[in-house]
């Protein structure tokens, strides 16, 4: 066990493209909403993960919410976040893989950033169940966990590395950097506090989109969080 952040903060990736669909809606959906819009033909923008990850997420039962329960809540029906920047998901798309159809690289991907404990408190208000994984959601098999005072079974240490592959360097690292936080269904654009990009010309990209919103997150240019 490793101790939290007093204030964790998560992290969600997405193509800047994205961004004007989540302002019209107030919301960023999870994958089991937009692939239902695309399927209804509405443009839901740059998808860049794998879809045979996604389409196992849509059936994988986050364990903290199967029992008791006559509507099981799977990975793909939350919307998913890191618990760090800079995430392993990020340098596949940079590096890029045979399996992802996006093959656009890591400029014009964005990080949004939020309040671990200020989103869960709006989740519990408004009746979205939560839960944090200790390693990737998308994999065959994780824990999850839906109670705060167990944050401390995430690998912190993991999670906040630089150095998570190569020679030397256990696979449980790499594993527990992938560590998830996921809320049903929707997240709430006015909890996103920072977005972050990889240089000035993405930020003024963003700016533009941004304009004349009534809730504009602080935008930073941070070249540190990429590869």
């Amino acid at each position: 066990m490793t101790v939290p952040p007093a204030n964790p903060k998560i992290y969600h990736i997405v193509h800047v493209d994205k961004l004007r669909a989540i302002l019209a809606d107030g919301c960023l959906y999870s994958d089991a909403i937009v692939m239902n819009r695309a399927e209804a033909g509405q443009d839901v923008g740059t998808t860049i993960g794998m879809g045979h990850i996604k389409e196992r997420r849509l059936h994988k039962a986050l364990a903290s919410h199967a029992f008791f329960s006559t509507d099981p809540l799977t990975v793909g029906r939350c919307v998913p976040f890191y618990f760090c920047p800079r995430s392993v998901m990020l340098y596949i798309l940079h590096k890029g893989h045979p399996e992802l159809t996006y093959t656009g690289g890591q400029g014009p991907i964005v990080h949004l950033e939020a309040d671990l404990r200020e989103a869960i408190a709006w989740a519990e208000q408004n009746n979205k169940r939560w839960a944090f994984t200790l390693s990737n959601a998308g994999a065959y098999y994780f824990e999850d966990r839906a109670d705060l005072a167990r944050l401390d079974e995430i690998n912190w240490e993991a999670v906040q590395t630089t150095h998570w592959s190569g020679q030397g360097i256990d696979s449980t690292v790499k594993e527990g950097k992938q560590a998830e936080f996921l809320m049903e269904e929707c997240f709430p654009w006015q909890l996103f506090t920072t977005i972050s990009v990889i240089n000035q010309t993405v930020a003024t990209q963003v700016s533009g989109i941004l304009q004349g919103g009534s809730h504009r997150p602080l935008l930073q240019v941070r070249r540190d969080w990429y590869y």
